[in-house]
């Protein structure tokens, strides 16, 4: 893609203000070089993820599972059902065994806790290749 193209905006939930960092630093601004650079919106409650991607105004909705008092789990899964062009979704799990939850979540993309920077910009990359050639 150009330089120019539009920055992708990519929304990242968590209620926990360290974990939306830690993505936000380990992903950074061009995990790719294909991709448009990143711009990111970060949110700490459900409510707000439903008002942004319902309105259109996100890319990429990364969603940290182990938020509460609502879970990213969850809130994959409801906007996969309610939202009719629905932008891909990763959500982050408590551990590598919760995979199975993000299938029920309908996410395209899932990555474990702790942040790992190489497997979440590997699984973003993926998602997003998958998204573009659909």
């Amino acid at each position: 893609m150009a330089d120019t193209a539009r920055p992708l905006r990519v929304l990242v939930y968590s209620n926990d203000a360290d974990t939306r960092h830690q993505v936000i630093t380990a992903v950074g601004r061009r995990p790719a070089a294909e991709l448009p650079e990143f711009e990111y919106l970060e949110v700490a409650t459900g409510a707000v993820v439903l008002d942004r991607v319902d309105a259109g105004e996100v890319d990429l909705a990364i969603l940290d599972g182990e938020s509460a008092p609502t879970g990213g789990l969850g809130l994959a899964k409801q906007l996969k059902d309610e939202v009719s062009d629905c932008p891909p979704v990763l959500v982050l799990t408590g551990r590598a065994d919760d995979a199975w939850l993000a299938s029920w979540s309908r996410a395209e993309g899932v990555v474990s806790h702790p942040i790992d920077a190489f497997r979440l910009v590997e699984a973003i990359v993926a998602v997003l290749r998958g998204r573009s050639a659909a």
